[in-house]
């Protein structure tokens, strides 16, 4: 039953969100997948970046930077540096022992500062005709440049554009173009090539293009390109083939992933000499990297005052390029040349990253996760779903991370780990909403009947509310205000007080019966019954009742102070409320009823029926919590009972014993409580065997006693004396049954 709402199909929306993500993750719309998939990896690199090794020992080549730092600049001046100054440089490099120089910068015009060129900007005068010819004869820093790459090997690049001039064709090209597995790299329009002197004079030339990663991030170098269509390579490709020894790059290809929008076979590295160099799909190498390391470095400034160790160059591939070309790395900022660098290393000494062709795995796990996370959901356990959707994601994360951790292979987990919590979030958050529209129905079809924490525990399992009724053990609880009418005679025509005196007196015992976990079950403004252990679950019912009780009489002597003070101020008389508690446990029928399309939840037995008449009679025995003798079995763990009659309630029912509630564990160990109990007992066993004048004298006895209630006694006493006045036939039980003639 659920108080008039309809099931709410909380399993669709993690079900909507995972075919979503899934969506995604096929097509990598806008590359959302991509960046993900790169941020992860990158928070890898920065838990354990590589571990610096010179690569000399495993190559025979070195790989170093020469750096432009604030020493350089100091003596060379601001970059870029003249044509003359990089031929000195060259020149240096060369008689270190440099094995290869990668000049990192376009080339494809001559020096500006060129004798030649300052000629031409001459006036056209002829008195400057012998000042130009003197210029033209004199040498060339091109040319010394040129000059200075012939003494090493040296590589050179080239920038592909998006121009619509075909501009000069590269060199080289690799073997193994596969136009169905190279599609995935980047194509150009246009190449402005390098000028043909330095192009003669250098051992290979490649591509200059650097791509920055998804996030902005540098993940890797790209090692191929494409210029209209064909396959060239890229200035790092064109260094592999060089140290490799190798004219051509042989492209590798693997199949493609069967559920992405282009399943067709794709770039998984590049093989040139004995080097196997894996790619990603778009041709680039995945660096793993290490970050600045100062072993890398050389400062241009030491190298030309000759200050560098001996050595250091020897053998060495040396990157040269412009200073203030910085790239993001997983590691923070660094050179174009430390990023080329790092991506020789990774290739001298098989540490690059493999990207794993894993979509469809990812794509699979996914799927089983997702689906039993759709079906926790469905079966309403959203605890046991965002448990198992957070145990998915650590064996994802976990996984990928041992295969990075070992083999250096790239299988993304943060997708379909996002996947799987934006699916327990939206879960939870339908449940939410599913909770709170229950509990707004439940609050509205039961009233003020339930506590807010009630209302919330039935919209969780709505099924409590049973339309077809159960039958359950219930305690009752019976409250009114005693002498009520008499009370509303006293105030007159001034009805307006005598409601606010009743709200007064009444609201808080309602609330503490709500804040003990109650169900209100019927309220008329001066008296209130209510259950526990119906609709919910209640091990402790009794006791609880018993709590409420408690906090009654204490609530009650509050708002009495309180209205005795107001009194006081306007001079009107007041005499203090009083009210009557009867408790009762007992098996009752308990179901939801419907009337006008408002649910009423009621609770049917004869324990409900006789709390109400121990209420009523409550007042003879002067206590005001009254309990039946089973309320007083299920709480005497907790609480202490004076037995305080034997009744019959009504002409035919059965005799029932009543008990007083008088507080709490420490009051039933107390030497006074034992001693008044041990008294009532007595006087409950001579009353039963008619010795009256016994009975009287324990009475009499029992009146000295701390803590006893005198209208008790006064009670008893008139009974002996009726009894004594009507003996009653030899078949009497004990019980007293004329009190409600």
């Amino acid at each position: 039953m659920d108080a008039g709402a309809r099931p709410f199909p909380i399993w669709l929306f993690p079900l909507a969100v995972l075919a979503v993500a899934a969506a995604l993750m096929m097509t990598d719309a806008g590359g959302v997948a991509s960046r993900f998939a790169a941020s992860e990896f990158d928070a890898f690199q920065q838990f354990r970046p590589r571990s610096y090794e010179d690569t000399v020992a495993k190559s025979g080549y070195a790989v170093r930077v020469l750096n432009a730092d604030a020493a350089s600049m100091a003596r060379f001046g601001p970059w870029p540096w003249p044509r003359s100054v990089l031929a000195r440089l060259c020149n240096e490099m060369a008689a270190a022992g440099a094995a290869i120089v990668v000049l990192d910068m376009p080339l494809d015009e001559s020096d500006p500062a060129s004798p030649a060129r300052a000629g031409a900007l001459l006036p056209d005068d002829p008195a400057m005709t012998s000042a130009r010819q003197f210029l033209a004869l004199q040498s060339s820093p091109d040319d010394a440049l040129a000059a200075a790459m012939r003494k090493t090997r040296t590589v050179i690049g080239y920038e592909l554009g998006e121009r619509s001039d075909p501009g000069p064709q590269p060199q080289h090209e690799p073997a193994g173009d596969k136009p169905t597995a190279t599609d995935s790299i980047p194509d150009f329009e246009s190449a402005d090539g390098a000028e043909t002197g330095f192009a003669r004079a250098s051992a290979d030339i490649g591509a200059l293009n650097v791509r920055q990663g998804e996030g902005s991030a540098t993940h890797g170098l790209p090692l191929l390109f494409r210029l209209k269509g064909r396959v060239v390579p890229s200035l790092d490709g064109a260094v592999l083939r060089l140290i490799a020894g190798s004219p051509n790059l042989t492209i590798m290809t693997g199949p493609g992933e069967m559920l992405t929008l282009r399943a067709r076979p794709q770039i998984v590295g590049v093989s040139a000499g004995a080097y196997s160099v894996p790619l990603a799909p778009d041709g680039s190498l995945q660096i793993y990297f290490s970050g600045p390391q100062a072993r890398r470095m050389v400062s241009a400034a030491a190298l030309d005052t000759g200050t560098v160790a001996p050595g250091t160059l020897a053998k060495a591939v040396v990157y040269f390029g412009p200073p203030r070309m910085r790239l993001r790395t997983p590691d923070g900022p660094a050179s174009i040349g430390e990023v080329r660098a790092e991506g020789l290393e990774n290739i001298l000494l098989g540490t690059a990253l493999k990207s794993a062709a894993a979509l469809s795995a990812q794509l699979l796990f996914l799927a089983v996760t997702g689906g039993a996370l759709v079906f926790l959901f469905g079966w309403h356990r959203p605890v046991w779903a965002v448990g198992f959707a957070l145990l998915a994601i650590g064996c994802a994360v976990g996984f990928s991370w041992f295969l990075f951790a070992g083999s250096h292979t790239l299988i993304a987990s943060a997708n379909v780990s996002l996947a799987l919590l934006a699916a327990a979030t939206s879960g939870l958050m339908a449940q939410g909403f599913d909770l709170s529209r229950r509990r707004a129905r439940i609050t509205e079809s039961f009233g003020g009947m339930l506590s807010f924490s009630a209302a919330h525990d039935i919209a969780r399992a709505p099924a409590v509310l049973s339309n077809n009724g159960e039958s359950r053990v219930v305690t009752s609880l019976a409250c009114g205000v005693r002498r009520a009418p008499e009370l509303a005679q006293a105030f007159g025509e001034d009805s307006a007080s005598f409601l606010r005196l009743l709200n007064a007196a009444m609201a808080p015992l309602v609330d503490d019966a709500l804040s003990h976990g109650a169900m209100i079950g019927r309220f008329d403004g001066a008296s209130f019954v209510a259950h526990w252990n119906a609709p919910l679950d209640e091990p402790r019912h009794a006791i609880q009742a018993c709590e409420a009780a408690g906090r009654m009489t204490l609530a009650l002597a509050a708002v009495n102070e309180r209205l005795t003070q107001e009194r006081r101020h306007d001079g009107t008389a007041f005499e203090p409320i009083e009210i009557g508690i009867g408790l009762s446990t007992a098996r009752a029928s308990a179901g939801t009823f419907h009337l006008r399309g408002r649910a009423n939840y009621c609770v049917i037995g004869g324990g409900t029926i006789l709390a109400e008449h121990i209420r009523l009679i409550s007042d003879q025995y002067g206590p005001a919590v009254i309990a039946s003798e089973d309320t007083r079995d299920a709480a005497s763990r907790a609480y202490a009972f004076l037995e305080v009659d034997f009744i019959a309630l009504g002409p035919r029912d059965e005799p029932v014993k009543l008990y007083a509630l008088l507080g709490n564990p420490l009051v039933r160990a107390s030497p006074k409580f034992r001693a008044l109990a041990t008294f009532h007992e007595h006087i409950f066993q001579t009353l039963r065997m008619r010795q009256w004048s016994k009975t009287r004298e324990l009475i009499e006895q029992c009146r000295k006693l701390s803590g006893a209630s005198q209208k008790i006694y006064d009670l008893h006493l008139a009974r002996i004396a009726w009894f004594e006045a009507n003996p009653p036939g030899p078949d009497w039980d004990g019980a007293f049954r004329a009190v409600l003639k």
